[in-house]
């Protein structure tokens, strides 16, 4: 038994001894904390924190899509959202059963464990908050989708890609313009039909793909495949900071970050609590939130004069405007709602290939209905009169 402690002075003497300084150190594992920078502290860039907001309030937005040069603080923002990310219910059950299912397809849309649960009245989904999963760039597709488990000993057994991690999540793709094609088709493919199928050799299984696609690049190290720059539903053209002040700032918030991120951190804490409730709070709000009808003819117009073929423009205009007045703490989205977002939700969306493709096509068609009023009139059903015969003249005899 240790004998009795007399002074703080002796408490402190004893914690120092020789004897405890003799005991082995423990090995530096190379382990951190990962601390991100507070969200609210990012200067300037409205445009672009709007974006991500919305996207959060509302995954029916269709994502978020940065597009800038190197610096501009694109993969910080992105990053900087941890502290701000919702709580979204996730099922209990290894197959994924979820209320909705039964609410849509009947107790039979779910496993016999989950109908029971169901019938008598149990939770089928817990509250969790939504994650960031980061698509590495060197990523492969076995990587992405999934494949045999090799840890699995005795069976062969299959694991899941990160595609499925991201589901209810957040799926962050940095250098959007730089992945391969396999990996963007299968993007694309889970992205459509919000689930995917794995199947190799005599194994299968289908995940849940359900998540909210956010990119970023710079255009000067290549273009994005239109097929996966029509699923960004927002699309922020990221600009360096204009205002002296402003880049002075930013200077001294990104040097106060790397000396004592807690004290960073700790600075925006409640700003960042107070932010996070309201995102909360306006995504509850969401399902009550509609569109007046001035809004509704002032987005359509604008995709009229836009001469925008895709339906996707209408609804990241519609839906990110529902998201705009929810945050705002209103129940109807009026046409100044659609005014601010029009610019992220429109931009882009066109294609000068197509444009040309379409002008051709319409000179064709034009040329075709040309033809069918005038030349191809169908004429009065009468026998042309013969033609008279041809008179050849004779060959003088020899």
């Amino acid at each position: 038994m240790s004998e009795p402690v007399r002074s703080l002075t002796e408490l402190l003497q004893r914690a120092g001894s020789h004897r405890f300084l003799e005991a082995p150190a423990p090995e530096d594992l190379g382990l951190s904390e990962p601390m991100v920078f507070p969200f609210l502290a990012l200067v300037g860039q409205e445009e672009m924190k709007l974006a991500l907001l919305l996207a959060l309030i509302n995954p029916n937005v269709g994502g978020v899509l940065l597009l800038g040069p190197r610096g501009t603080g694109k993969t910080t923002a992105v990053r900087s959202l941890g502290d701000l990310l919702p709580e979204v219910p996730r099922s209990l059950c290894p197959y994924g059963c979820l209320p909705e299912d039964i609410e849509t397809g009947g107790v039979d849309a779910v496993c016999p464990d989950c109908a029971r649960k169901y019938g008598q009245g149990e939770p089928l989904t817990y509250l969790d908050r939504v994650r960031l999963v980061e698509l590495p760039l060197n990523a492969s597709l076995e990587d992405v989708v999934g494949g045999l488990d090799e840890r699995a000993s005795g069976r062969l057994r299959l694991r899941r890609g990160l595609l499925a991690r991201a589901d209810r999540n957040l799926l962050y793709v940095d250098e959007a313009n730089l992945l391969a094609d396999e990996i963007v088709d299968a993007i694309l493919d889970a992205a459509a039909q919000g689930i995917y199928t794995v199947q190799r050799g005599s194994l299968s299984a289908t995940y849940r793909a359900r998540f909210a696609l956010i990119g970023s690049m710079n255009p000067e190290e290549g273009d994005l495949r239109p097929q996966i720059l029509d699923r960004f539903g927002l699309r922020v053209i990221v600009r360096g900071l204009g205002d002296a002040g402003e880049r002075l700032e930013a200077y001294r918030r990104a040097v106060a970050f790397r000396t004592s991120p807690r004290q960073l951190i700790a600075r925006f804490e409640a700003d960042t609590l107070q932010a996070g409730e309201e995102i909360a709070a306006a995504r509850q709000a969401l399902p009550q939130v509609g569109l007046t009808e001035a809004a509704e003819s002032f987005g359509l117009e604008l995709v009229r004069r836009m001469g925008i073929d895709s339906l996707r423009a209408e609804i990241t205009l519609f839906e990110a405007a529902r998201a705009y007045a929810a945050a705002d703490g209103r129940r109807a989205a009026e046409p100044a709602d659609v005014r601010v977002i029009a610019p992220m939700a429109l931009r882009l969306r066109g294609s000068t290939f197509l444009r040309g493709y379409l002008r051709r096509q319409e000179r064709e068609e034009a040329r075709l209905r040309r033809l069918l009023e005038t030349d191809a009139r169908p004429r009065p059903n009468h026998r042309p009169a013969p033609a008279p015969p041809r008179r050849t003249k004779r060959r003088p005899a020899r």
